[in-house]
């Protein structure tokens, strides 16, 4: 399973002209899933999402989690995280769960993450054509893979 995760000032997902969710302050994680991914991805991920100390203190170090911040979170499934440019121009997404198993997984993964913050979180919709807004608030964008546990 590969994230990106991205500190946000505002970001929101729009279905259809209608905005699905919003945040300010915050985090959005878009989520690649493949075959092989089981719960202990999922459980490893959430738990270090939720802990990441990425967002300033009161010196403007980067020192304070999400939770700590009471920011909030929107998950967004992105499977081309899992694209391959090896042979050619067109990118291949052999490595991307088919919908039957990624799905599943990314319920869990939006329940899991829900958990471990301790509230609600925002997400689009598995498969919908998204339109995702965002401030990137410093940059901060953070590229995670639980295969390989960075």
């Amino acid at each position: 399973m590969r994230v990106i995760i991205q500190r946000v000032k505002y970001a929101s997902v729009t279905i259809d002209n209608i905005k699905v969710s919003t945040i300010e302050n915050g985090l959005l994680v878009l989520v690649g899933i493949e075959n092989e991914d089981a719960q202990l991805d999922i459980d490893w991920l959430c738990k270090k999402i939720v802990n990441l100390r990425i967002f300033n203190d009161t010196e403007g170090k980067m020192n304070l989690s999400i939770k700590e911040t009471n920011g909030d979170i929107i998950v967004v499934s992105q499977f081309t995280l899992h694209a391959s440019t090896k042979k050619g121009n067109r990118p291949s997404y052999i490595k991307a769960a088919k919908p039957s198993i990624a799905i599943p997984l990314y319920e869990k993964f939006k329940k899991t993450l829900s958990e471990n913050l301790g509230k609600d979180i925002g997400s689009g919709e598995f498969g919908a054509d998204m339109k995702v807004e965002l401030l990137n608030d410093g940059p901060v964008t953070i590229f995670i893979d639980s295969k390989n546990k960075e």
